[in-house]
Order: structure tokens, then C-alpha cells, then sequence
């Protein structure tokens, strides 16, 4: 299943992602299940966050790798992130985050999300809280990147 959210904000696409930090990572985290944050490399290709999902009876570990990062011809910064090891039911995450440049010399930042579980009916039924988790991330985008 794949999930797409724009979000424009005020900053130009460099100051964004040198403004991806693990403060950031810890903000944009939704208020259930609680995250824990173990490790936070950055956003460079071979960096590696690994985190802790508390979802009340128990925790969850999900471990992942920065694949690919860099600058595209246009001035969009990007990273890919892939996960390594990942919480049941998921089985595939693959998190394309684009900073596309943006009107008046600001950005979108895009979170173009691929996720699978072992049953395409399971994909569909998650899909309004992988959308819902994503969307909570816009106005702290905002607030953030002003």
C-alpha cells in the first residue's frame, strides 16, 4: 500500500533537511503507540535509527537503514528510509522523504510511505492510521520549518 502527503513550509529545501534531526524524529512522534528512541544516526545513506514502540502489553522493536540519500539535479534533498526489523503485522516499509522546492522559496516536504503485512486486506485496513500517523506530522512540519 502506498501512502503520499505533501506538506509546504516556509524554510528552502536545505535548511529543511539539515533541520531532520533526532529532535525532530522524536516531535513528529504520534501519541500512541509511545516511541522510544534507542538510536539516531541521521539521514545520511548507511545511517540507522532504531526505536521502541510502546504499545501498553508490549514493546515493539523496529530497526531502520537509510538506503539512499542525496541532492537531485532539481534542488529536491531526499532519503530513503527501509525497515530492517519491523513491529508485526508489517512486513515492508520503505519511507521516501522528499524536500521538493516549493513556491516563494520555500519546500514540500513529501512522505511517500510503501508498506506491506502478509495480506493485502490487512494493508487495506491499516491504511487510515498509516495516513492518520503521517497527517499528524503536517502541523508540526509547519511549526517546525516557519
Amino acid at each position: 500500500m502506498r501512502v503520499t502527503l505533501g506538506t509546504p513550509v516556509s524554510q528552502a529545501p536545505a535548511q529543511v533537511m539539515a533541520g531532520f534531526t533526532r529532535a525532530l524524529f522524536e516531535a513528529l512522534a504520534p501519541p500512541f503507540p509511545k516511541l522510544r528512541v534507542l538510536r539516531f544516526d541521521g539521514c545520511r545513506a548507511g545511517d540507522q535509527v532504531e526505536i521502541e514502540l510502546d504499545a501498553g502489553l508490549k514493546r515493539l522493536a523496529w530497526t531502520s537503514l537509510i538506503t539512499d540519500a542525496g541532492v537531485r539535479p532539481d534542488g529536491t534533498h531526499f532519503f530513503i528510509d527501509e525497515g530492517q526489523v519491523l513491529p508485526p503485522p508489517l512486513r515492508y516499509w520503505h519511507h521516501h522523504h522528499r524536500i521538493e522546492p516549493g513556491p516563494g522559496g520555500g519546500s514540500v516536504i513529501v512522505d511517500d510511505l510503501e508498506y506491506r503485512t502478509a495480506s493485502r486486506l490487512l494493508d487495506v485496513v491499516l491504511y487510515p492510521a498509516m495516513w492518520a500517523q503521517f497527517a499528524w506530522r503536517q502541523p508540526i512540519y509547519r511549526r517546525w520549518f516557519k
